[in-house]
């Protein structure tokens, strides 16, 4: 899989590791952010990474910060992006099952790097299931473009 990652500063140090991690697995990373550890304000990687998942150029992408809220809610602002915030393996789990999330966003400050890469290792390997969800993410369409979804999209 085709994999974008980005991060600010707070979450520089678990994306360098991640990527490694990624490319253990087989995986291509194609890096939207320095990941130096200088300040990096988190609507720009949230903004490229989201931008190259909505254009079709990666497949999934992933972007930590401190919380994985400021990058969530930026992500989310590009049209075509269902980015999820996880905490855990189910949430990771349900995002893809229920909502198809094509973008995963991490706290660099709340979760050890092990628990990242669980995390990871579940949201990747989970499919969409499909199903009840397909009507829901058709309303979720209906509201990114402006339509009432109660009214039939």
């Amino acid at each position: 899989m085709n994999i974008g990652l980005g991060a600010d500063h707070r979450g520089a140090s678990s994306a360098r590791l991640l990527v490694d991690r990624l490319k253990s697995m087989g995986h291509q990373v194609a890096v939207h952010s320095a990941l130096t550890g200088d300040t990096c304000d988190y609507p720009i990687p949230a903004y490229a990474v989201g931008n190259s998942v909505a254009k079709g150029e990666i497949d999934r992408g992933i972007l930590i910060c401190g919380t994985g809220i400021g990058m969530c809610i930026a992500a989310n602002k590009v049209h075509g992006v269902r980015a999820a915030l996880a905490h855990d393996e189910l949430s990771a789990e349900v995002s893809r099952t229920h909502n198809n999330s094509n973008i995963l966003c991490l706290s660099a400050d709340l979760l050890g790097q092990r628990l990242i890469e669980k995390i990871v290792e579940t949201w990747l390997a989970t499919p969409f299931q499909g199903g009840r969800h397909e009507r829901r993410l058709a309303e979720i369409t209906a509201i990114e473009e402006g339509r009432d979804p109660a009214k039939g999209g």
